[in-house]
């Protein structure tokens, strides 16, 4: 399992990067770069969404999903989780030198949280190492996870190390699984769960840039629905 942790550590090290060097950014590239890592986010939602086999059942799958997630309330969870970090990293550590309103704080907080622990590479990472041993995929998203995480923490602070612990958590939960979920991975339901993570990570970018504020959180349960949807959608309709 060293995907995972290479994973986690990597932002750890940004995060501690990102909080060290604030003092020395200036602020322009602190508001540059945030939209910078929303379009790319955009990008990979598209490159992901492109292999789809079954738009229906994808569609059927987020529908589901973020009904579940709305009946759950799983983004007013988080955002709560968000607050409470926050106050309680306040008292041991000092607070980020640009300070934000509640608001957008817990709303980049929950966006980042997909962002690293939802995103198509690092499950798609995390069943490929459990699989096979290949940890490949998780290096790439580690590099790009440090640079993430080394921009976000100027303005979030410490709570985005506090990431690193429920990206772990999912992605050894995935390694784990591997060999009981890949049984039914085949080139159609592959494809349309990665369509599926591609509509989260655009919802994703679209929130950091501001455009709509998705509750991203609430379209998680469909990551849950997309597999067993796929499968039967081919045998029913294919």
């Amino acid at each position: 399992m060293i995907g995972p942790l290479i994973n986690g550590s990597a932002i750890i090290i940004g995060g501690v990067l990102g909080i060290s060097l604030s003092r020395f950014i200036p602020q322009r590239l602190r508001d540059g770069l945030p939209p910078a890592f929303a379009m790319i986010s955009i990008a990979m939602g598209i490159t992901l969404v492109i292999k789809v086999h079954q738009l229906p059942a994808v569609a059927l799958a987020v529908v589901l999903g973020v009904a579940l997630g709305e009946l759950l309330r799983l983004e007013h969870g988080i955002q709560l989780a968000g607050i409470w970090i926050q106050r309680v990293l306040s008292r041991v550590l000092p607070p980020p030198r640009h300070k934000l309103p509640t608001d957008v704080y817990t709303q980049n907080f929950t966006a980042l949280i997909v962002l690293f622990c939802a995103s198509g590479t690092g499950v798609v990472g995390a069943l490929t190492e459990g699989l096979t041993g290949d940890y490949q995929l998780l290096i790439i998203k580690s590099a790009l996870d440090v640079f993430t995480a080394l921009i976000f923490s100027i303005t979030l602070g410490a709570a985005v190390i506090s990431i690193a612990v429920p990206q772990f958590l999912v992605q050894a939960l995935l390694f784990f699984s591997a060999q009981l979920i890949m049984p039914f991975m085949n080139d159609i339901t592959m494809g349309d769960f990665a369509a599926c993570g591609g509509i989260i990570m655009m919802a994703v970018g679209l929130r950091i840039a501001q455009i709509k504020m998705f509750a991203v959180v609430n379209f998680l349960p469909a990551l849950l629905f997309i597999i067993p949807l796929s499968i039967y959608w081919h045998r029913w309709f294919g």
